[in-house]
């Protein structure tokens, strides 16, 4: 028998579902269940044929469990190495060199020191920074978000560099970005499965957000497959399993403005009935997929940027 597990914390509606969903479809040899952690020895397999990871950037020592999981033979969905060194920053650089539009973005040293830090720690660092070459390739307005981090935490719409200079003092030992405001006309969240089932979401982020996915706009025939491919080639590049890609259109160009959300959003009451039945549906069948082909070994999805570093 393999099992298929999912990993998750406070969130009910899609790990319930999803649990729900492999086991109707009454596969010969396949079961799912909420992941049961009773010790955590080195070497030793999870159990678990398939894991879909939920919560592992909130809680330290499940990415670390996961990476010993992945090791003994699991299929983790996302890879929890790749996770753990992917950030924000590095994605837009990446897509600058695969031609993928992404808004101007500056990284920021950390407003106050790190602990067990002090000035001659950072001999290599021009200080003060060259603010105005920065804030001349930016512009304002701007937005001020960490480098690594979701949920829209520590996010801040900037107006000038006087507003700047108030808020990035506000931000403690975060390292943020400094980015572009992209004004849309449409924006879109794109479900990504599988690195090949992609769902293109019309999605208003100005909107409460129990109303983002409730938008009176759609994509045309054409756009729908121009966004596809860019999500398609985004998830290859980074080599996420399971992703949402936000695309938002300026003069009718698709902008990636986040791209990393390997744990997204997939709550019933916030993506709507039939965004929820397909996620719901479509990582099932994945998750089965992984599983019937997990033969011991190597199960991880590794993204091309690795895969072709490593071949060098």
């Amino acid at each position: 028998m393999k099992k298929i597990g999912i990993l998750f914390g406070k969130e009910r509606s899609f790990p319930e579902a999803f649990v729900q969903r492999v086991n109707s479809k009454g596969i010969d040899g396949i079961v799912a269940e909420p992941v049961r952690i009773d010790k955590a020895l080195q070497g030793q397999p999870s159990g678990y044929a398939v894991i879909i990871d939920r919560i592992s950037q909130d809680v330290p020592f499940y990415r670390t469990w996961l990476k010993n999981a992945a090791v003994t033979g699991t299929a983790v969905i996302n890879n929890p190495f790749w996770w753990s060194a992917d950030d924000k920053y590095f994605n837009n650089c990446l897509m600058t060199q695969i031609g993928v539009p992404v808004p101007k973005t500056a990284i920021l040293p950390s407003h106050d020191r790190p602990d067990d830090t002090s000035d001659e720690s950072f001999s290599n660092l021009a200080y003060p920074l060259d603010w105005e070459g920065i804030f001349q390739e930016v512009g304002f307005p701007a937005y001020m978000k960490p480098f690594a981090g979701g949920g829209w935490k520590n996010v801040y719409k900037l107006h000038d560099k006087e507003e700047f200079f108030e808020k990035h003092r506000e931000t403690g030992q975060l390292v943020m970005l400094l980015q572009e405001e992209i004004v849309f006309e449409e924006y879109y969240r794109c479900y990504c499965i599988g690195g090949k089932h992609v769902r293109i979401m019309p999605y208003e982020p100005r909107n409460p957000h129990h109303l983002r996915y409730v938008a009176d706009f759609a994509p045309s025939a054409e756009k729908l497959q121009e966004m596809t491919d860019i999500v398609l080639k985004i998830n290859r590049y980074l080599g996420y399993d399971f992703n949402t890609v936000e695309l938002a259109l300026r003069d009718g160009v698709p902008y990636a403005i986040d791209f990393c959300n390997p744990a997204p959003d997939a709550d019933i009451k916030s993506v709507g009935a039939e965004n929820f039945e397909w996620v719901v549906e479509t990582a099932a069948n994945y998750a089965i997929e992984k599983a019937q082909a997990n033969n011991g070994g190597d199960n991880l999805t590794w993204g091309e940027y690795v895969k072709r570093s490593a071949g060098k």
